[in-house]
């Protein structure tokens, strides 16, 4: 009588396919991952961005003019164009400041941002 115990052939193909699928669906998870961590780092950079070029606007005048001024810049390795929209309120001594960030040459923002510009001191 043989008393031997172990795996058959085709329990070892059993496993080999599960543990393959498991394989398979950690890396789409980390795959899915990278992508979203990518798509994180160019929001914050294009808020820096934003934030950047509404800080220069109210340094260089507290009140600037109405209108729409664009530019581009260089944040971690990549360039960036912006968009600001000066817009008058309803108090003559503050403005509306509307900055859009593009990542290249991208259609939609990756960043917009609103501040408010004034001739008045804050308190």
């Amino acid at each position: 009588m043989n008393n031997r115990r172990g795996f058959t052939l085709l329990e070892v193909l059993i496993a080999l396919v599960v543990v393959a699928l498991a394989l398979l669906a950690l890396t789409r998870t980390a795959g899915s991952q990278v992508s979203h961590f990518d798509g994180l780092r160019e929001r914050t950079l294009a808020g820096w961005v934003a934030a950047n070029v509404l800080d220069e606007t109210r340094i260089a005048n507290p009140l600037p003019a109405v209108g729409k001024r664009d530019g581009r810049t260089r944040l971690g390795n990549r360039d960036w164009r912006w968009s600001l929209q000066v817009q008058a309120t309803d108090d003559a001594d503050m403005r509306r400041l509307d900055v859009q960030v593009f990542a290249g040459d991208a259609t939609e923002p990756s960043a917009s941002l609103t501040g408010f510009g004034s001739s008045q001191p804050s308190p």
